[in-house]
């Protein structure tokens, strides 16, 4: 045993860290946090050889001997501890795995909470994503109890440092594994671990790993996410090592502790949501490639399908950077469609994408904004909030400075409807803003503001009272003071309530003024060397400040001269005696005013020398009391009672009398340059305030160019619809031209039919006329008006003989043109009945003869006077029978003038003229 014991304390602690025997690890384990402990520092020699050799602390944490293992995590703690950061990045890889493996899982509490320590340093000393990185292997372990373990360390780590310091993507999406585990204790850790991670992330942790799982496993989360609700939200419980130092340099240079407001801002402000847990998704893919075709369509339905797949597209948390400009236009064109649906899908679209873009999102404000807050006149709930939640993700996206400028000018909106929802929107933009706005922000809002409480309408006031009390909150009641003069005490009343009730994140902190250290008196106003008398006043006022007191208290008040802004010392002689009693000339002193004076009339700075060592080699005297230093212009205290009264003493002037003229052409100079200063200022400002107005200018034709822009756009798209329908009205007009073209070629065929068959009709059923008949025709209607028997009766005779015959030339033979003649001869055509009936002269002649009087002039002669005689005796029978067949033509014009036909014919008009000549 002895030998045992000797050997133990002979061996070095890598050694022995290495034993064979477990007491003799165990004891090393235990030297060596005693031996950490003692360190002064992070460089000290202990610390060498576990640096050196980090896989000694493998073996110690994994030790097979649970006593031995628990010292040796312990042991690695203080390893930890007081090794600093090169202590953790040289172990860490060697001991992770085997705390997890032994320590976490480990029976006993104290092991179990050593390792958790461990991996808590390991975490403060550097950062948490190396830990993590390798506590998830652990998860998919083959023993439930390891992971168990590592589930419940992994709460325990975001329980003390929050989703802020360690990353909780990696965890989130191991989750629906977790619960998918066969084990009930594995499930019930992975419950406890969503848990915490819901305090601190809430609502922004779904997006991550909620769809993967089950409708039980949600409905369980529900109802344990519904308790979390109710709490206060987290803080970080454990701090880093450099939020340590960073802290105690605070401390160190004298800042106080962070007050409890700006301990709340940085919270928020570092509050974790969907969009810094996701990865950015490309939408510029999923539009649809149809999307700006059929968001130009005439009809509401298509618009808004068009838009409802953009809004499925670009609904996601994070969207990765790219080019959306055009598709903001349209949407900026979609906030004057008329279809208040088609609007509301817009303004949804506009929040995904601002929300999903954010800083991405602010080089297009300018394009969405004006449409926006200009469709705010819609007085319907659902589209009102629509608008104001895309305005919203507008302002979160930018900033309160980017936005004020165009805000401010709708809060003068002709429409109160857009004036009302206007502010309101400014409200909210003052409430969330992080940045508190400049003096010349604060100066537009409160004017806007003020205006506004002059509105007619209650609403409007009230919200420019909130305004007015949401700025004062966030600049300080000190600074809102010059905008509030003039109001009634009503109003101020007002303001100050909605002050004391506005909820703000950003708050105008005044830098601190800080305090210089007092320095030594300047030359102008030292004391004098030496004590001071016992029946002196207190201690002396500066030099710059002129003294109004009373004279200090002598047993024999002496007349004073009237120094110089520069002294402050007892009169002494050149010889540095005591000072004489009385005063020097006044002459004498401007005498050696000109003689001391230097450059510029500022008094050489070698003639303080000597003057200092007469005063100090001269003793102190009751008589030498120190003296207030004259004012600048020489009028205080007593006036013109400090003015010589006595003789002047010609000799010994004194060397210590300083007149005004060096401090007032000093006092000249430095003027002479402040003027300058304050002129060069003046000027900067009223460039600055050119500058400024012509910024705004700016913004005004920009503005204004922007509405003739989207007018422009709206009257060439209203064009292009009117071309369109035009186009279609003229496409229409052509198919129906042509139709009636057709319909007018049917009917003028039809119509040269029925004017062939009524011209047959006509030649067919022509009888032959009476004799007297056709003796009053022949006599009437004589050719070159010869009687009758002559050439012209002849003549007609033989034209009707012609056309009889040139009719008859056709296939059909003599003799059945003949049979078919007479047949048409001794019937007519009843336009009422649409048949042939008999004509009404039926004793007129013979058919014989009616056929051998229609056959004659068929006959034409060929040529000589057998012809023309032929003629001649056959055209009595030829007009008798034309005779005939005027009187049925009169009978049948009666009969159409009770009837008219239905298409009217030139042939109707001869027959009318024919019955006026012969009628």
């Amino acid at each position: 045993m002895a030998d045992q014991e000797e050997d133990f304390s002979s061996l070095p602690l890598t050694e022995r860290f290495v034993h064979k025997i477990w007491k003799v690890r165990k004891e090393a384990y235990e030297d060596a946090a005693k031996q950490f402990e003692k360190t002064p520092a992070e460089s000290d020699p202990a610390f060498r050889p576990f640096l050196q050799d980090p896989s000694l602390w493998k073996g110690a944490v994994a030790d097979s001997n649970v006593a031995a293992q628990q010292e040796g995590s312990n042991a690695l703690c203080a390893f930890l501890k007081y090794g600093g950061h090169q202590a953790c990045t040289r172990s860490r890889n060697h001991t992770i795995s085997p705390l997890v493996e032994k320590g976490l899982s480990s029976t006993r509490p104290n092991a179990k909470a050593n390792a958790l320590e461990a991996l808590l340093l390991y975490i403060e000393l550097d950062v948490a994503a190396p830990v993590i990185d390798d506590l998830l292997p652990s998860l998919s372990h083959k023993q439930p109890k390891i992971i168990a373990a590592t589930l419940a360390a992994l709460t325990a780590i975001f329980h003390a440092y929050g989703c802020k310091v360690v990353d909780p993507k990696p965890v989130l999406k191991a989750l629906p594994k977790i619960f998918g585990h066969a084990d009930k204790n594995v499930r019930a850790e992975g419950q406890n671990l969503a848990k915490e991670l819901y305090r601190w992330l809430r609502e922004a942790m779904k997006p991550l790993f909620w769809g993967d799982l089950k409708p039980v496993q949600q409905q369980d989360l529900e109802a344990i996410f519904e308790k979390v609700k109710a709490e206060e939200a987290p803080k970080q419980e454990r701090l880093l090592r450099s939020q340590q130092e960073a802290a105690a340099a605070a401390q160190a240079s004298g800042v106080s502790a962070m007050p409890e407001d700006d301990a709340d801002d940085v919270d928020d402000a570092g509050a974790v949501d969907a969009f810094d847990l996701s990865e950015p998704v490309d939408v510029s893919k999923k539009i649809p490639a149809d999307f700006y075709e059929n968001l130009a369509s005439t009809k509401w339905k298509d618009r808004k399908e068009a838009l409802d797949a953009l809004h499925a597209a670009v609904n996601v948390p994070r969207i990765k950077d790219g080019e959306y400009g055009e598709v903001v236009r349209s949407l900026a064109k979609c906030m004057k469609d008329a279809n208040i649906a088609v609007v509301t899908v817009a303004a949804n679209c506009v929040e995904a994408l601002a929300n999903g873009l954010r800083k991405g999102f602010g080089k297009n404000r300018s394009i969405i904004q004006g449409p926006v807050m200009e469709r705010l006149k819609e007085k319907k709930q659902a589209v009102a909030d629509a608008l104001g939640a895309a305005l919203d993700a507008v302002f979160l996206a930018t900033s309160l400075s980017e936005c004020l400028e165009e805000t401010l000018d709708f809060t003068k909106h002709k429409n109160p409807q857009v004036k009302l929802e206007s502010v309101k929107f400014l409200i909210r933009c003052l409430r969330n803003t992080r940045i508190p706005p400049s003096k010349s922000e604060v100066k537009s809002i409160s004017d806007a503001a003020t205006k506004l409480l002059t509105e007619s309408s209650e609403v409007l006031r009230s919200a420019a009272a909130e305004i007015l009390g949401t700025v004062m909150k966030i600049m300080g009641e000190r600074s809102m003071n010059p905008y509030l003069e003039g109001l009634d005490e009503i109003r101020k009343t007002k303001i100050k309530e909605y002050c004391a009730n506005a909820e703000v994140k950003a708050k105008d902190r005044p830098k601190p003024i800080i305090v210089p250290a007092a320095k030594a008196p300047p030359l102008t106003a030292k004391k004098t060397l030496g004590k001071r008398p016992p029946g002196s006043a207190g201690p002396k006022k500066p030099a710059a400040v002129a003294s109004l007191d009373e004279p200090e208290s002598a047993p024999t008040p002496t007349p004073t001269p009237m120094r110089s802004k520069t002294q402050a010392r007892p009169i002494a002689s050149k010889l540095g005696g005591p000072p004489k009693s009385g005063l020097a000339a006044p002459g004498g002193g401007l005498k050696l005013q000109k003689r001391l004076a230097g450059p510029g009339g500022a008094a050489p700075p070698q003639v303080a020398t000597p003057r200092r060592q007469s005063i100090q080699a001269r003793p102190p005297s009751r008589d030498s009391e120190p003296v207030e230093a004259a004012p600048r212009f020489g009028v205080a205290g007593r006036g013109l009672a400090g003015r010589p009264l006595g003789k002047p003493i010609p000799s010994a002037p004194s060397a210590d009398t300083y007149p005004t003229a060096p401090a007032s052409n000093i006092s000249s100079v430095e003027r002479a340059e402040l003027e300058e200063f304050r002129a060069e200022k003046e000027r900067l400002q009223r460039a600055n305030e050119e500058l400024r107005s012509e910024r705004s200018r700016m913004h005004s034709q920009i503005h204004e160019l922007q509405n003739q822009n989207a007018q422009l756009i709206e009257d060439h798209t209203r064009d292009v619809l009117s071309i369109k329908a035009k186009e279609t009205q003229l496409v229409r007009a052509r198919s129906d031209a042509e139709a009636a073209e057709q319909l007018c070629a049917r009917q003028q065929r039809e119509m040269e039919r029925l004017k062939r068959e009524l011209s047959r009709a006509v030649r067919a059923t022509s009888p032959a006329p009476n004799s007297d008949v056709a003796e009053q025709i022949y006599r009437d209607t004589g050719l070159n008006g010869g009687p009758a028997g002559t050439g012209g009766a002849a003549a007609v005779a033989a034209a009707y003989s012609r056309g009889v015959g040139a009719a008859g030339n056709k296939r059909r033979s003599f003799a059945a043109r003949m049979e078919s003649s007479e047949e048409k001869e001794n019937s007519t055509f009843d336009p009422r009945s649409g048949k042939m009936v008999s004509p009404p002269l039926s004793s007129g002649m013979s058919s014989g003869a009616a056929s051998g009087g229609r056959g004659s002039p068929t006959m034409a002669p060929s040529s000589g006077h057998h012809e023309t005689s032929t003629a001649r005796g056959e055209g009595i029978e030829s007009w008798k029978r034309a005779a005939e067949v005027t009187s049925q033509l009169k009978a049948r014009i009666e009969l159409m003038k009770v009837k008219p036909p239905f298409f009217p014919h030139p042939l109707y008009q001869t027959l009318d003229l024919c019955e006026t000549r012969h009628g």
